[in-house]
């Protein structure tokens, strides 16, 4: 069974669109066109594979060794010019 909700409706109930992905996937429309589909992670799963399904939430490979430097700014911020 699959459910058809506006953002507007989801965004109201967001329960009611999770209890309503339990029986099938549910369609949340933006002016009229569907743009998201809400469904349960198991079917996900069976969508994608089990394994594949983890994959795609875990951090990419290769990116342990990144190293990412933070540079502290010791000059303060201006305020902003209206002229």
């Amino acid at each position: 069974m699959t459910t058809r909700m506006t953002s507007r409706e989801f965004n109201q109930d967001t329960s009611g669109a999770k209890k309503a992905a339990e029986h099938g996937p549910v369609y949340i429309t933006d002016r009229g066109r569907p743009a998201h589909v809400l469904m349960t992670f198991d079917a996900y799963q069976e969508l994608v594979g089990p394994h594949r399904a983890l994959d795609l939430l875990a951090e990419p490979a290769g990116v342990e060794g990144v190293e990412f430097a933070v540079v502290k700014r010791s000059d303060a911020a201006r305020p902003a010019s209206f002229d």
